[in-house]
């Protein structure tokens, strides 16, 4: 997401259906809340109550069933016990929570004492209070170990002054940020059972299934009174009235019909009506797992989606292993079209897919997949965080893509958001109870007056349980393999990484502006996505480079597996808008590098955001209009066109040579798309009085030209050769992960880079005029070196000038401060990798 513009969006107006019209009751008083008892009678535990048990007999947890406390005993008032109770699974369960149990938050020498916190800033939200109301919302038969991983219990969360001392400077706040997140993990083991039972949120809430009917429940403190509507009872807001219990859970219970079938049919039109602060309105179920905007009509319907047993998707192949070195093709499947329309789940699994696996990459990031209805917010205005975007198809539609891409090797992660939620008080969360704080920060802090958003308030355990549910069900129902973290800046600091230059002052970053909360919350989500999911992949989009922001949880830090480096792209624009005779080798050589050590990242040269309306892709920086007319074959290029492409290769390269241990390119960047993305919409009048044109909600530039690349009479096939062939070359030699990198040449007035990653050798020369017959660079191993991929290619567009059948045999002797070196043609504006044979 980008940190300097703000999304046009449609204002919020809360709209209440006319429900006036007569209709007729439907099944009547067959689902009086008066059948419902919400007060949990279970005299094992007269000390807590569950916000989610109730008397009935398909939902309730009665006192002849056990219940599993810390410390791993059982507690049971009956004497009938079955086979569950000396199952393996739950014997090692109970040590497993004795274990969690026993740990204390303040274990290790220099954890801190809360009253010893010298800013007042600093305490929590009240999280830990909020849990001493909340009890294990599962029985022994239900919370079993039934997942692929095991979350473990915290670390010391020391390790990270051995990899970086400077860190100790700095200890009272880092020791006090892990001291909260034991706290978090010692109440959810507590109280829930662990972050397995407590991510499992989805089973409780929502729309659940049994074999007498439906259960739904719903968390709405602030409401009044609730009812649920919908096709099913013809709309009838006083058929099926919910009750309220302490913890502000409304629930429900809907009998089967007489013949056996659902209560609520497949495919229905669902919502919670409540009478509010705010209000009557008719709100989408916040767990909903599919909404729908009807043709011609604003606000969405949650659909009640749960089709029959032989209609569902059922996944046919396994998840591919983590790769080694992650090369990420982003992705929005709504405009993968090379025509102006909203493109299908179905079309980009059999169209796309192939195509990405082609290009040699091995992971598709999806965009926009949460439900959004301001299609143009790019996927990042989320309403419905559990339901897959309904413009694309089913949620089993996109069931099968996920498959066909793991039959194709490709691991998918998803770009999820968790930073913010849309305004929309129609569709989403905003508002939901008629409140502006039941799912967010109230007043200001609630707002983000950039993205024009809600923030979350991740103080709040219900909170946290609705986020933890949300990653957990996409890995689980969809099998995704992991998470793009989006505006994970905006979530650790109260400043949002708004208007604030980073420099590398750690106390920019452990300070009274961090917002020890959010960065709890996503240590609380890395342990529960790497616990569940070992082979799972997380990575966080963090402009301000947090140290320990990729250091596992148990050792103190964050725990993403990846930082999107995102200071490459922007030095990248940075540069295109001086003359060439202005670039310097130094600073594009610092800005690649200037990552933590030991901290992984994901480089790219450019995101969606660059190719964005009111932005420039590098393409568009280094060619502009010429693409238009001069990208044809059949005719001669212009200087213009002809440095662009040259540039554009060798930008790229150097990006995934040295920016990080992992790259992406976004859909169309790779062979240089020649338009911007440019969402429908309309002209927005804004009640401040502002106008924002539109451009006729047409589909035209939300599209992406793949035709352009296909055909071999376009310069854009061989840039789009290129890329491939960089992915080849790291699929081949696995440059990126290796553990030698040498920067030997930064020669300002060449203008010439040379560099070492594994066994190969990077020759640069970003001259405009000036090739170098017999140049000498530096290199590690003696021996034989050929070319292993060339820029000047003619496939890719060049000029031929580097003959391939040359070899190139080193000589003994320190030069560059490498102590062979050999002697190479370095043509000017050309990228050059040499290979060692080492036989």
């Amino acid at each position: 997401m980008s940190y300097a513009l703000s999304c046009i969006r449609l204002p919020n107006v809360i709209q209440i259906p006319n429900t006036s019209t007569s209709r007729s009751s439907f099944h009547g008083g067959d689902r009086r809340s008066s059948n419902l008892s919400l007060i949990l009678k279970n005299d094992s535990i007269p000390t807590r109550k569950s916000p989610f048990d109730s008397e009935s007999s398909s939902i309730a947890v009665t006192s002849s069933e056990k219940v599993l406390v810390p410390g791993g005993k059982t507690d049971d008032s009956s004497s009938s016990r079955d086979s569950v109770e000396t199952s393996e699974a739950l014997l090692e369960e109970s040590q497993i929570l004795q274990e969690v149990a026993g740990l204390s938050m303040e274990d290790g020498e220099d954890s801190l004492n809360e009253d010893d916190l010298v800013s007042s800033q600093l305490v929590r939200n009240g999280a830990v209070e909020s849990a001493e109301a909340s009890v294990s919302l599962y029985t022994a038969e239900s919370n079993t170990l039934n997942v692929v991983g095991f979350i473990p219990p915290p670390g010391t969360g020391q390790k990270i002054y051995d990899i970086d001392p400077f860190l100790k400077t700095h200890r009272e706040h880092l020791d006090y940020r892990y001291s909260q997140y034991k706290k978090m993990r010692e109440m959810i083991d507590k109280y829930e059972g662990g972050l397995d039972a407590f991510s499992r949120g989805y089973e409780k809430l929502g729309f659940n299934r049994s074999a007498e009917g439906i259960t739904y429940r719903e968390w709405a403190p602030g409401a009044k009174s609730a009812a649920l509507i919908g096709d099913f009872n013809n709309w009838n807001p006083n058929a099926d009235v919910m009750a309220q219990n302490e913890f502000g859970v409304w629930e429900l219970f809907l009998p089967n019909n007489a013949d056996g079938s659902a209560p609520i049919p497949h495919g229905s039109r669902v919502k919670i009506r409540m009478d509010t602060p705010s209000g009557i309105k008719d709100s989408i179920p916040a767990w909903i797992k599919f909404s729908v905007q009807a043709p011609g009509e604003i606000p969405y319907n949650g659909i009640h989606y749960d089709p029959p047993e032989e209609e569902k998707y059922v996944f046919q192949h396994p998840k591919p292993k983590k790769p080694e070195s992650l090369r990420i093709y982003e992705a929005h499947v709504g405009m993968s079209s090379t025509e102006p329309r909203i493109n299908s789940y179905a079309n980009f699994r059999d169209e796309v897919l192939p195509r990405i696996k082609k290009l040699g990459y091995n992971a598709v990031q999806l965009m926009a997949i949460q439900e959004h209805s301001y299609y143009a917010s790019f996927g990042y205005h989320v309403t419905n965080f559990f339901a897959p975007s309904s413009r694309c198809g089913t949620p089993d539609d996109l069931k099968s893509l996920v498959d066909k891409a793991h039959e194709l090797g490709l691991v998918v992660l998803m770009d999820i958001v968790h930073s913010h939620a849309s305004n929309n008080v129609l569709d989403g969360l905003n508002m939901f109870d008629g409140t502006d704080s039941h799912y967010f920060h109230s007043g200001s802090r609630g707002y983000h007056w950039m993205w024009d958003s809600r923030l979350f308030n991740y103080g709040s355990w219900e909170v946290l349980r609705y986020l933890l549910s949300n990653a957990r069900w996409w890995l689980d129902e969809y099998k995704f393999d992991g998470f793009r973290f989006d505006g994970v800046t905006s979530m650790m600091y109260t400043h949002h990484g708004l208007q604030v230059g980073f420099t590398g002052n750690y106390n920019e970053y452990f300070g009274l502006a961090t917002d020890v909360d959010a960065v709890v919350y996503l240590m609380l989500v890395n342990d529960l996505v790497h616990g569940l999911f070992p082979e799972a992949i997380t990575v966080g989009e963090d402009v301000s480079g947090m140290p320990t922001f990729c250091i596992p949880v148990k050792d103190g830090g964050v725990g993403f597996d990846y930082r999107l480096h995102m200071a490459v792209a922007d030095k990248w624009i940075e540069i295109l808008q001086k003359r060439d005779e202005d670039w310097q080798m130094g600073d594009i050589i610092y800005t690649l590098t200037n990552r933590r050590w030991s901290e992984k990242c994901v480089c790219y040269a450019e995101s969606h955001d660059q190719a964005l309306v009111g932005d420039k892709t590098i393409a568009f920086w280094l060619m502009d209009k010429d693409m238009y007319d001069f990208m044809a074959l059949d005719r001669p290029a212009t200087p213009v066109v002809d440095r662009g492409i040259a540039l554009h290769k060798m930008i790229r390269l150097i990006t995934m040579g040295l920016g990080g241990e992992g790259y992406l390119n976004f859909m169309g960047n790779e062979f240089g798309h020649p338009e911007w993305i440019d969402f429908p919409r309309g002209e927005q009048h804004l009640p401040d009085g502002r106008v924002f044109a539109g451009n006729n909600n047409s589909f035209d530039k939300c599209r992406r030209r793949f035709d352009l690349a296909d055909v071999d009479y376009l310069r854009y096939h061989g840039l789009q050769e290129f890329d491939r062939a960089m992915q080849h070359l790291e699929e081949t030699y696995s440059f990126m992960t290796s553990k030698h990198q040498y920067i030997s040449r930064k020669d300002e007035g060449d203008r010439v880079i040379t560099f070492e990653r594994g066994n190969l050798v990077f020759v640069f020369n970003f001259h405009w005029s000036n090739s170098y017959s017999d140049y000498r660079i530096g290199c590690l191993k003696p021996g034989k070196y050929v070319v292993a991929l060339d820029s000047d290619d003619k496939e890719y567009g060049g000029f031929d000038r580097i003959d391939h059948k040359v070899e190139y045999f080193s000589n003994e002797g320190w030069f560059d401060n490498r102590p062979n070196s050999f002697l190479v043609y370095a043509p000017c504006r050309t990228a050059v990798v040499y290979a060692l044979i080492e036989d």
